[in-house]
């Protein structure tokens, strides 16, 4: 495993920021790390980079004890701070320089690495201009260059699309997308789209906990008790509507369009997760003699995922409904 949180808990005197963390993350994953403002992401993001020590608990970075080995750890690591500071009176090009010699790159090494960062985050062009005259988006994208500086293993992006306008956010999660396919990467957000397009795995965390660790899918999978898809269908109602119901492992019809004698309506019709009946409830229509005018898979979103665990979790949801970590294996 590239990165590794083994009971991780974090307090500011009384306070208990973050409580028994642990999820393991294997290279070259891509996870979305999620939760609400104050449910402990950042905090469980210093412990990691060794920002902050852990109150108990220990992180690994490619096999390195954050706390043990720190200066081993922090060269397997790039890190991109939610509030990235940035020396605005110097040239991108002098800055990334000096974020190398700071991370001990030897003179021969320290040109190509540089240049490899800037192209990697297509800032070559402007190189020479002061980081303070950059719009926020090339801040943003200086600040994931100077994480990739020296080519670790593992990045850990908090926010960071935070406060960019639209085309910004496509540019950066292109970027990050990319850079997925090479190494670790743990983003932090609360941009939900971001995470469906970009990570395989979530992390949810709430009110210093783990929530969920785990895919989209399988999350889906143990908060809805059913696979749900959409057909819109060209016939009378009632007879459609039987039909749907005889095919073989349908558990439940439900109209979600269309007036009772209408000549199209659409319906969900539900299955346990085990059966993909999508071509059997197609063959059943059409073999009817009815058109068969559309049929999609109804997954949940992320954004209902994400805020079912919360909910489950602030309304404090029996165990059978929630657990600790839903999914929490890799």
């Amino acid at each position: 495993m590239e990165i590794t949180a083994e009971h991780l808990r974090k307090t500011f005197g009384a306070t208990v920021a973050v409580h028994d963390v642990s999820f393991e993350i294997a290279r070259g994953e891509v996870v979305g790390f999620l939760g609400p403002n104050g449910a402990g992401k950042s905090t469980t993001l210093r412990m990691l980079t060794g920002v902050f020590p852990p109150s108990s608990g220990r992180a690994i970075i490619a096999g390195r004890d954050v706390a043990r080995e720190p200066l081993e750890a922090r060269r397997a690591l790039g890190y991109l701070p939610e509030r990235a500071a940035a020396y605005g009176e110097m040239q991108v090009a002098g800055y990334l320089r000096f974020i190398a010699e700071m991370k001990g790159l030897g003179a021969r090494e320290l040109t190509g690495a540089v240049r490899a960062a800037m192209g990697a985050t297509g800032i070559e062009h402007v190189s020479h201009r002061l980081i303070g005259n950059l719009s926020k988006g090339y801040r943003q994208r200086v600040g994931i260059a100077q994480a990739l500086i020296g080519s670790p293993p593992v990045l850990i992006l908090d926010e960071p699309t935070s406060g960019l306008d639209p085309e910004q956010v496509t540019e950066i999660r292109g970027l990050v997308q990319g850079l997925g396919s090479e190494r670790t990467v743990i983003l932090s957000t609360h941009i939900l789209p971001e995470v469906e397009s970009i990570c395989s795995r979530v992390i949810i965390m709430n009110r210093g906990r783990i929530l969920a660790v785990d895919s989209p899918a399988h999350l889906e999978e143990h908060l809805r008790p059913y696979r749900e898809i959409a057909v819109e269908v060209a016939g009378p109602g009632d007879d459609v509507l039987r039909v749907l119901r005889g095919v073989p492992e349908v558990v439940e019809v439900v109209a979600i369009a269309g007036a009772p004698g209408a000549a199209t309506g659409t319906w969900a019709v539900r299955s346990e997760h085990r059966h993909d009946v999508r071509r059997a409830v197609a063959a059943a229509v059409v073999g009817a003699g009815y058109g068969l005018v559309r049929l999609e898979h109804l997954a949940m979103t992320l954004e209902e995922i994400f805020l079912t665990l919360i909910g489950d979790e602030e309304a404090g949801a029996p165990s059978s409904r929630r657990t600790e970590q839903v999914g929490a294996s890799h």
